[in-house]
């Protein structure tokens, strides 16, 4: 069976091809389009079909669109409700709805040889819940949670022999989600995808505002939670876009992403309880992707295992939506093996990109080993190799890689990528030497949890910790990722530290680098030492003469 999931509902639009249960490509539009989270200008920023990253997972495979058994659209426009009446007020919402109605339509005109007839509609949550769920191996409770679906904002669950039992939802107007949006929006950061800015900026607060957040933000015994309105001008000024950040901000930061730790934790519990008491919980919905919470859930929760969805904001649900109509044909599904989804090139590919660049490049022996000198000296790294990862992480495939000895190279990456000076970096270890530098969740290959770094490796590594002495950490296996090992092994041989910074191949308010023509570009504009582009090495003193 052939199943193309699509997102297109509210932000990151994507696309995901699932055959005979296997995911065989998923990749975002934004790699295509070049616009961030997939959002156009105004008036309708919200809604954007994935054509590209389609068209590219349909050829990925070699299929024509008439070749599908099943097209899977991850919202069901005949669950909606009023917003209004639920008090929840969104100018686009109507238009939002009648986009997904015409989403059958609107996908046959896209994909010439489609019949509108296999477009099948998956609720949005159930198609979050999937991608964990399903991703993770289809056994197990799930928890969803995000800024809104259909006319919810949360769904508990469980699966057992890869069928979905939902167990709680909780309708809208209550949102974690949308609470902590409300929350970026009012300290200046004027994107709904800027959540991540707050989560970092919480490092530096008190968390003095909790008494007052406890009294609207809780959990419920039905396994859900309410979220009552917040003045949040009562506890902290709001903020212009750009202004300065005061502690004020930095302790209201800290106070929400506190009370979001600790609701999560009930309603985990609940979940627990009413799921079995399963060993595994697994998650999806952009809450999904606070490491910090999920840190603290997987340290303090019932669970013996937390599983995150790698690409666990909306683009997973293109994913999600897929697999469960695959599961719902009565298929199994196979776990995912790994977020390496997108486009990748070969060998003679890559090689001719840079003879049309004209860029002056060699083929080391050893790639790895290349990058790793380069890194020792204190070098920057733009390292592009295999296949471009789903979701928002950068794990060693789209990577920009750094000595993490150097105090001053976090400031020194954040100029280079135009990013807040308060947000940390993070750090790759080889999965073996985890234990020795870091404490908790391992294996942790999709960088969504918070880790402890152990007494005496703070000042060893100092680039990768964040003011509060955590980091978020990426474990790397040779059997999963046999390259980015063997370069983190040459880097130790050279410097003692297991421990290479590891953040995402792209510059201030761009997508990720995806193809070789803008990693070269990016090489070309940003102060960068090495481009790494898959075994070939391109040094910026042989390209443009001098050192960085």
């Amino acid at each position: 069976m052939r199943v193309l999931g699509i997102n297109a509902v509210f932000h990151d639009p994507a696309a995901a091809l699932v055959v005979d249960g296997r995911t065989v490509a998923a990749a975002e539009e934004e790699r295509f389009s070049r616009r961030k989270h997939g959002k156009r200008p105004v008036p309708f920023s919200a809604w954007e079909l994935p054509e590209l990253a389609a068209a590219w997972c349909l050829a990925e495979a070699g299929l024509r669109p008439e070749d599908l058994d099943a097209v899977a659209y991850s919202f069901d426009p005949a669950l909606c409700a009023d917003l209004d009446a639920l008090g929840v007020h969104d100018p686009w919402d109507a238009l939002r709805v009648d986009y997904a109605r015409r989403a059958p339509w609107f996908l046959a005109e896209a994909l010439p040889g489609l019949d509108p007839q296999q477009v099948r509609f998956v609720p949005h949550h159930v198609a979050h819940a999937a991608s964990a769920g399903l991703g993770a191996g289809g056994d197990g409770a799930v928890l969803v949670l995000d800024g809104r679906g259909e006319s919810a904002s949360h769904l508990a669950g469980v699966y057992r022999g890869g069928e979905l039992t939902t167990l709680a939802a909780q309708g809208l107007p209550h949102s974690l989600g949308l609470l902590y949006e409300d929350l970026t929006r009012h300290l200046g950061f004027l994107h709904s995808s800027d959540e991540y800015k707050v989560m970092a900026l919480a490092s530096y607060g008190r968390p003095r505002f909790l008494p007052e957040l406890r009294e609207l933000v809780y959990a419920t015994e039905a396994g859900g939670f309410a979220v009552r309105p917040v003045d949040w001008a009562a506890l902290a000024k709001a903020r212009a876009a750009g202004a300065e950040l005061t502690d004020d901000h930095a302790d209201l930061a800290a106070s929400v992403q506190a009370r979001l730790e600790e609701v999560l934790l009930d309603l985990a519990r609940w979940t627990y309880d009413a799921a079995g008491r399963p060993a595994t919980l697994t998650m999806a919905g952009g809450v999904a992707l606070n490491c910090v919470a999920n840190a603290r859930l997987a340290a303090e929760g019932p669970f013996e295992r937390v599983w995150v969805q790698p690409a666990a904001g909306d683009a997973g649900t293109a994913l999600g939506a897929a697999l469960h109509v695959a599961a719902a044909a009565g298929h199994a599904v196979a776990p995912m093996r790994g977020a390496a989804l997108g486009r990748g090139w070969s060998e003679a590919e890559l090689e001719a990109e840079l003879r049309r660049a004209a860029l002056p490049y060699s083929r080391p022996d050893d790639i790895a080993d290349e990058a790793a000198g380069v890194l020792a000296g204190g070098g920057i790294v733009a390292w592009f190799q295999g296949r471009s990862e789903f979701g928002p992480r950068a794990l060693g495939h789209r990577s920009l890689l750094a000595h993490p000895g150097e105090r001053a190279m976090t400031a020194r990456l954040n100029d280079v990528k135009g990013r807040e000076q308060f947000r940390p970096i993070a750090p790759m270890v080889r999965a073996e030497r985890f234990a020795e530098v870091f404490d908790g969740v391992s294996p942790s290959p999709y960088m969504l949890f918070v880790h402890r770094v152990r007494p005496g490796w703070a000042a060893r590594i100092p680039a990768v910790v964040h003011v509060d002495g955590t980091a978020r950490v990426q474990t790397v296996h040779p059997d999963d990722e046999p390259l980015v090992a063997r370069l983190l092994a040459r880097f130790e041989a050279r410097t003692g530290l297991p421990v290479v910074v590891n953040t995402s191949l792209n510059t201030a308010g761009r997508p990720m680098v995806d193809t070789p023509r803008e990693a070269m570009e990016l090489f070309g504009s940003a102060p960068v030492d090495l481009l790494a582009l898959g075994p070939f090495a391109v040094h910026r003193s042989a390209a443009f003469g001098g050192g960085r």
